[in-house]
């Protein structure tokens, strides 16, 4: 039998659709709304769907706003934004004083002043104690300086940390009649006696005016820093006693601006108060100040301030008498002292007993004034002797000495100059006495291994010429120094004879190691020989041959006004005190 199965033949119509087809189509051919589509639930879907929606535009134009900022602004925004800054409440006085003074602490001290004359309020923060930690003044004694100094210390006086004042007086002995009518204008012919009581007329007049000046600025620094209890560097400096010729010319006049001695001892007193009232006090300097130390001053300062003090510096040599600025007893509470000046003969042998005990820190720095007023008025017999000089060594072996010698004759440098000295600098300044070329032959021998700084100045006036040290030796004591001194780095000469030839050979024996070479060109002095020949300039070779030898350009010193160690012997010295005795 034969079965038929008949099959149906596949249907041609395209498959069915799927899910997604049919969804897009459902969505895309309008449909008739369902029954019941308007029910509460639906209602609240669509109002959630609105808010998130609105949300969305909110979120995109804050993007766009955020998007614009970032980029350029148009001009309109630009003239807001100035408009803005410059209106009350974001204006440049509006800024607050921290961020004021935090942007002020960045600029030197001129932009500092040019930037405080903005508003007021820059002018407020000017002055903020954090901007003014430390103060340093050079005055001239003029009655121009009165007003800024009393504007400068009312500001910066009850609070500033560091403060060094130095008082710049100029030469007034010879310009007291340079300005306004000096004692030759209008009678240049007259040089007879009345032409000479003219001139010490008004070089009286011009003394007085100096020092009524002197104390008036002398006690405006005094009177603003009473109460600072935050001041922990104190230097005053004063050359006025640099002009007396006849030893006690400042006093004869100051006894005429203060007879009675109010203001003298005003001054004495506000010292000790400003002594008394400190609590944090390092640093104690006062150098050549006519008349503010005194022996007592120092028992002002109380036991826990004078432990701690790390620099003493007494300098003055208007003491009359035998009296000191400062006793071994006194020394005994200084514990902590790692640099000390004082005047040579106030250094006596107790005082090295007392910086050698156990109870005191080692000794770092000392420089010590030997000037002829002093040595006239005391005695050299309490000095140290070498055996003393040796005990500071062995308690600190990094001593280091500086010292200056006004007009010491020779034979009491011979006395000073103890073999144990660890002498790193000496500077020798002449007015009526000339060092002898022993004295310079002995400091080459004893302090080879220590000796920096050589200063030789000389001014007496003597028509034969200046001193050779060369005389009567086979070997120039300033070549033995620079032969013997390794550690020699400078050597400044003026007023004593110093032959080219010997100058080439202080060139070459310390080379590049000798930093300073400063020589007047009226010191230096040629031989004949090199003077009669005529291919050779000797003036020219002396130069080439000298920079050669130093590895640098060299030059004599032209004018002799330009030296600072010349011109201002007791400033140089002072300064030169301060950076030895910081330099630890």
């Amino acid at each position: 039998q034969l079965v038929l199965h008949l099959v149906p033949p596949r249907p041609t119509t395209v498959p069915p659709p799927s899910s997604l087809s049919l969804m897009l189509l459902f969505l895309s051919v309008p449909q008739p709304r369902p029954p019941g589509a308007r029910t509460r639930a639906g209602a609240a879907r669509v109002a959630r769907w609105r808010r998130q929606r609105l949300r969305l535009q909110q979120l995109r134009r804050l993007r766009g706003l955020l998007r614009g900022l970032r980029g350029r602004p148009r001009a309109g925004s630009r003239r807001r934004g100035r408009m803005a800054l410059c209106g009350q409440a974001a204006g440049a006085a509006s800024l607050p004083s921290e961020l004021i003074v935090h942007i002020f602490s960045f600029l030197p001290a001129p932009d500092r002043l040019r930037a405080s004359a903005s508003c007021s309020h820059w002018r407020e923060c000017l002055f903020y104690p954090a901007l003014w930690p430390q103060l340093r003044i050079c005055l001239r004694v003029s009655p121009v300086e009165q007003p800024r100094l009393e504007f400068l210390m009312r500001k910066c006086g009850w609070f500033v940390r560091e403060l060094r004042v130095e008082f710049a007086a100029e030469n007034y002995l010879s310009s007291g009649g340079g300005g306004g009518g000096g004692p030759g204008d209008g009678s240049g012919a007259d040089t007879g006696t009345g032409g000479e009581e003219v001139e010490a007329l008004q070089l009286s007049t011009r003394w007085l005016e100096v020092l009524r000046t002197y104390l008036e600025l002398v006690l405006c620094v005094l009177v603003s820093i009473r109460n600072n209890r935050n001041l922990q560097k104190f230097s005053l400096f004063g050359d006025i006693s640099v002009l007396q010729q006849q030893g006690s010319l400042s006093n004869t006049y100051l006894s005429k601006v203060d007879p009675d001695g109010k203001k003298i001892k005003q001054i004495q007193q506000l010292f000790k108060e400003i002594l008394s009232n400190s609590r944090q006090m390092k640093w104690l300097s006062c150098g050549f100040m006519l008349e503010i130390v005194t022996p007592t001053s120092l028992s002002s300062l109380s036991n826990s301030v004078a432990n701690t003090m790390e620099h003493l510096s007494l300098l003055d040599n208007n003491i009359p008498g035998n009296s000191a600025l400062i006793t071994a007893v006194e020394l005994e509470r200084f514990v902590n002292l790692h640099s000390l000046a004082l005047d040579f003969c106030d250094f006596t042998a107790e005082m090295a007993r007392v910086l050698t005990d156990n109870n005191h820190v080692p000794l770092q720095r000392l420089s010590l004034l030997v000037h002829n007023v002093s040595v006239m008025h005391k005695s050299l017999d309490n000095m140290p002797n070498d055996e003393h000089w040796k005990a500071l060594s062995r308690k600190s072996t990094s001593l280091r000495v500086y010292i200056m010698a006004f007009d010491i004759k020779s034979e009491d440098m011979l006395k000073i100059l103890k073999p144990s000295i660890p002498l790193e600098k000496i500077h020798f300044d002449s007015y009526i006495t000339c060092v002898s070329g022993a004295i310079v032959d002995l400091i080459s021998r004893q302090y080879d291994k220590f000796l920096t700084h050589f200063i030789l100045m000389n001014d007496v006036i003597d028509t034969s010429g200046f001193p050779d040290l060369s005389d009567n030796r086979n070997e120039d004591p300033l070549v033995l120094l620079a032969w013997r001194c390794t550690k020699l780095s400078l050597l400044a000469i003026h007023g004593y004879t110093v032959w080219a030839h010997n100058l080439i050979a202080i060139a070459r024996l310390r080379g590049s190691d000798l930093k300073v070479l400063e020589v007047t060109e009226e010191s230096i002095d040629f031989d004949q020989g090199e003077l009669a020949d005529q291919d050779v300039d000797p003036v020219h070779n002396l130069i080439e041959q000298v920079s050669l030898g130093l590895g640098q350009p060299w030059h004599a010193v032209m004018d002799i006004e330009s030296l600072s160690v010349f011109t201002e012997p007791n400033r140089h010295f002072y300064r030169e005190m301060q950076s030895f005795s910081e330099d630890i």
